[in-house]
């Protein structure tokens, strides 16, 4: 079985890198997907969806390095829904994605305020299979 999931969102907090106790390191952030329709009377509606995103190896370096919050981001990886129960008592879930790419959106405006992508501005991508190990 295959499974491959490409969102497009706004990073919704700084990117934070750690070691595991081999020495791999791991890089966190969050991705706020955004959805807009309007309803059957004309009013816009809007949902937020929220994804755990969690790079390894040169991926989480490269994503530590230049992943800033509120930049556009295009990811590529595996899901995983989590429930859980929270500290009142209510049911929770999450989205949990293992990312194998991203990809820089914006434009070189984004990039010059820093935090973008790395100089190319716009067409920044960094894969798991360019990860020469």
């Amino acid at each position: 079985m295959y499974q491959k999931v490409v969102i497009v969102g706004n990073v919704g907090r700084d990117a934070e890198m750690r070691y595991t106790p081999s020495g791999v390191p791991v890089t966190s952030f969050s991705i706020a997907v955004n959805r807009r329709w309007s309803n059957a009377s004309g009013e816009q509606q809007e949902k937020t969806t929220w994804f755990r995103v969690t790079c390894w190896r040169k991926l989480a370096e490269t994503a530590a390095q230049y992943v800033k919050k509120g930049k556009l981001l295009l990811v590529e990886g595996e899901v995983e829904a989590q429930a859980y129960v929270d500290r009142e008592g209510n049911a929770r879930g999450t989205l949990e994605m293992t990312a194998s790419t991203f990809k820089f959106l914006g434009g070189p405006r984004d990039a010059a305020e820093g935090g973008g992508a790395p100089a190319g501005g716009d067409d920044f991508a960094v894969h798991e299979d360019d990860i020469p190990f």
